[in-house]
């Protein structure tokens, strides 16, 4: 299977799959110095990991995360960081049912035609906890970028039809809301339709945002590998996303120039800006010193246990009830992925950015 690396200079391999021994990730391209212990890397884990709240699969796995290479007395040396966590609570006879079916949204039907076969226990290797190597690496880029003073903000934006208000914002209540969402009220009614949708043997999708402040200007190409390109490549290589959209998005369809267009000005210590953010953050492909701002839409999680009808392998009609572990909603665990994949996408265009100019190439070796 091609297709699992991500990146130029900053790249991460991913492997492993969902009922396997273990998943990890090689992180390669990571320059030494940086400070990287297996506590750190967890704390990113630890906001993926399963059986935390209702609103996730009740699999009981602690996701301890290895640093096999890379890093020695604390930092990274220069070397591919390898990293791995071991599967625990495997259960794949729940899947024993769905070998011979395919299941409504999910790879099985594809990955049948593609390859003669599949691996049925949870999705193998379309499965969910795949993210487990995007995380953890992720969390090295992270390290790279706070270094630099840039910073992330991700959340969940909504949940179904239900939207956070910008006015209620609260920052420090992403953390202490089960679905995290910013803003206590609409956590609390997202929470109330999540029970009935659960109720109903169904399942819901909702949108991620990030904010990503403090980026520097002119990190991006203008062609192929614009800023805004590489992080739709980046986000919607994630399995439950179904569309990406930035600044404005969708909705600058809908508007005038003189509106989407976001006039530049000086501030108070003579440094361009621009009044508004229409742009997200980016213009020409490049970072424009504003924040980047970005939304992932997450479908509806596909494995529910409302009978459905499919078709098996010998051609013949059928209905399912898809027994096992399976998150009522994705969007709360999905919110450290994308946030990870957008620094891994950071990082690797930074590093391609040092070699932009002559003058950066002496400054590194005058």
């Amino acid at each position: 299977m091609a297709g699992s690396i991500y990146g130029k200079l900053f790249t991460i391999s991913t492997w492993g799959e969902s009922h396997g021994e273990g998943l990890g990730v090689v992180v390669d391209g990571v320059p030494a110095g940086i400070p990287i212990s297996e506590e750190y890397v967890q704390m990113f884990l630890d906001r993926r990991k399963p059986g935390q709240t209702i609103y996730s699969t009740p699999r009981k796995e602690s996701d301890k995360v290895r640093i096999l290479s890379g890093v020695f007395e604390g930092k990274t040396t220069g070397t591919p960081v390898a990293m791995a966590v071991f599967n625990e609570n495997q259960r794949s006879g729940d899947y024993s049912q769905i070998a011979n079916i395919y299941r409504p949204g999910h790879a099985d039907y594809t990955f049948d035609a593609k390859y003669g076969f599949r691996d049925y226990r949870g999705g193998g290797r379309s499965s969910g906890r795949e993210t487990i190597g995007r995380v953890a690496g992720g969390a090295i880029a992270m390290a790279l970028l706070n270094s630099l003073g840039i910073e992330f903000i991700t959340y969940t934006h909504s949940i179904g039809n239900i939207q956070i208000d910008y006015n209620s914002f609260d920052k420090e209540y992403i953390s202490k809301s089960p679905l995290y969402m910013p803003d206590k009220k609409a956590s609390a009614d997202a929470e109330q339709f999540l029970a009935n949708t659960m109720k109903e043997g169904n399942s819901s999708g909702g949108v991620i945002e990030c904010v990503i402040k403090n980026m520097p200007v002119g990190i991006g190409e203008t062609v192929f590998d614009k800023l805004d390109a590489c992080l739709a490549k980046g986000i919607m290589s994630i399995g439950a996303v179904k569309g990406f959209e930035i600044g404005d998005g969708f909705e600058a369809a809908n508007n005038t120039g003189i509106y989407n267009n976001d006039a530049f000005t000086l501030d108070e210590h003579g440094q361009i800006i621009k009044e508004t953010n229409h742009s997200g953050g980016v213009l020409g492909g490049m970072s424009d010193g504003s924040d980047i701002v970005f939304r992932a839409a997450i479908k509806a999680t596909p494995s529910i246990s409302a009978t459905q009808t499919t078709v098996n392998k010998s051609g013949e009609i059928t209905d399912i009830q898809i027994k096992g572990r399976h998150d009522p909603v994705i969007v709360p665990r999905a919110v450290v992925v994308v946030e990870a994949m957008a620094a891994i996408t950071i990082a690797d265009l930074l590093m391609q950015n040092a070699t932009a100019t002559l003058d950066n190439i002496k400054k590194l070796y005058n």
